[in-house]
């Protein structure tokens, strides 16, 4: 068996998903670029995420973890072939320093296979806290600080440089895109609603949203991506708000969809992965936030804002609405975030003024 290439400057990373843990991880990277120059670094991803490793320059490779595919029938002889490859692609190189930000088991156990020192979470601090078996350094951070900040502080304590005071910097470079094969013109005259979510208590009031487009639709053009036929049908129906203006958008790639919000005027969003996009291609957006706490896990960019509804349990962390329905919008704490305040503050930050957004 021949010894592993050697890459003294190049840094093993397992960040496997999901989609807005990913982009919470790229300002540490930007970090360790601009503190010490010539690093690099390979990205253990999961497949469907593979796309976003590529936007910032000081990832060099991109290895595919195909483990939530191939778990669900491991006699199958492809599904073993494509786990030998990975594992062939891990042991290719020998890494100057591992990280393992997930602090999961399916994160732990391959970088303890890959060749270099691990560093990750110790036991009080990992998600689940037996991962820190697998890790030569161990490191402990306080659970309650945003995911932005502990990837900063982790990578600045793996890498041993003090942590950088400066803004959010996600270091993503896009690709010119072909706007007209996502259904839009050049120039940037319209807005994009990212109306879907996960839990059923994170979704804004569909009623809400179809105001939303008749007071948008009057001045400007309105897109609704969508990633499943749920959505695509939320989609459609919110087009009669305005139907010369709200336009259904194709399915789209994740690079796709970057593209369409870094080249509109302005987004609303739930509480949802493409949101954390919006925030790293820099698109002036108001986020919309009721069982959950943006203060954990919120976007962070300097055009972003958040919306929080209230009501006697907000935030409650809930996947669906412990309250009783009533003939009001629901869940309850959107109620007191209505389309007329939304497109208010969508307004303000799109034009870069002073409106407190509460």
């Amino acid at each position: 068996m021949t010894n592993p290439n050697s890459h003294p400057n190049t840094v093993l990373l397992l960040k496997t998903s999901s989609l807005g843990d990913i982009i919470h991880t790229l300002p540490a990277i930007t970090d360790a670029k601009k503190q010490l120059g010539d690093i690099k670094f390979h990205w253990v991803v999961e497949e469907n995420f593979a796309e976003i490793p590529t936007w910032h320059p000081a990832v060099e490779k991109v290895i595919s973890f195909v483990w939530r595919r191939v778990r669900k029938n491991l006699f199958a002889k492809s599904n073993r072939d494509e786990l030998q490859q990975f594992y062939s692609s891990l042991r290719e190189n020998r890494y100057h320093k591992i990280i393992d930000n997930q602090g999961l088991l399916k994160s732990a156990i391959p970088a303890s296979l890959a060749h270099g020192p691990v560093w990750g979470l110790d036991y009080k601090s990992a998600r689940e806290p037996i991962a820190s078996l697998f890790y030569n350094h161990k490191m402990a951070m306080d659970k309650a600080i945003h995911a932005i900040t502990k990837n900063r502080m982790i990578f600045a304590q793996a890498l041993n440089y003090s942590l950088p005071q400066t803004p959010v910097d996600y270091g993503v470079k896009l690709k010119p895109a072909d706007m007209s094969s996502l259904g839009v013109g050049s120039g940037k005259n319209y807005y994009v609603f990212l109306h879907s979510t996960t839990w059923a208590s994170k979704h804004w009031p569909e009623e809400y949203w179809f105001e939303l487009c008749k007071i948008a639709g009057e001045t400007s053009d309105i897109m609704l991506p969508w990633g499943n036929n749920q959505e695509k049908e939320r989609a459609t129906r919110l087009v009669k708000a305005a139907p010369k203006r709200c336009h259904v958008t194709p399915k789209l790639t994740l690079t796709q969809l970057a593209s369409l919000l870094a080249n509109s005027k302005g987004v609303v969003s739930v509480d949802t992965g493409p949101a954390h996009l919006a925030a790293a291609v820099g698109s002036p957006t108001i986020c919309l936030y009721g069982p959950t706490d943006p203060a954990k896990i919120g976007t962070t960019a300097q055009n972003h804002k958040h919306l929080t509804g209230s009501c006697d349990l907000a935030p409650c962390k809930k996947r669906n609405c412990p309250l009783p329905k009533t003939d009001k919008p629901q869940p309850a704490c959107f109620q007191v975030i209505t389309p007329k305040k939304v497109f208010e503050r969508l307004r303000a930050v799109e034009l870069n003024t002073n409106l407190e957004v509460n």
